[in-house]
């Protein structure tokens, strides 16, 4: 009678090795997820932040050429900028349009490499 029997619930009372390994196993992965989750989030406020700053450039450039007393002479030119502490390439396409009195103006501003560029397309006077 020295032995203690063993009953149902004292078997129920805790986990097993593999229960608590299959636990660790779904929590790893959840915790892998929102690791992913916060990259993909800091990788995409960056980007923004880039895009949103290349469209003020582009519309400084844009302010430039419109308030120019002359127009901008038709072709291709490039350059480079700094503004907000970064420097900034752009390309400008200015064609003459049908009606003789406009210039059409395409600007492109590229910042950071793997971002997609800006492109801003506008119309100028001539005279």
């Amino acid at each position: 009678m020295g032995r203690k029997r063993r009953t149902a619930r004292d078997r129920e009372s805790g986990f097993t090795l593999l229960e608590m390994m299959v636990a660790l196993a779904v929590f790893s992965l959840a915790a892998l997820a929102l690791v992913r989750l916060q990259s993909v989030t800091l990788h995409t406020a960056a980007d923004l932040d880039s895009k949103a700053m290349a469209q003020i450039v582009a519309r400084n450039l844009m302010v430039e050429v419109q308030t120019d007393p002359a127009p901008p002479s038709v072709g291709m030119e490039e350059g480079d900028v700094d503004n907000g502490g970064r420097r900034w390439h752009w390309a400008r396409t200015v064609k003459a349009t049908d009606d003789k009195r406009l210039l059409q103006v395409d600007l492109t501003v590229d910042g950071q490499g793997g971002a997609s560029p800006v492109v801003l397309s506008f119309v100028r006077v001539v005279g």
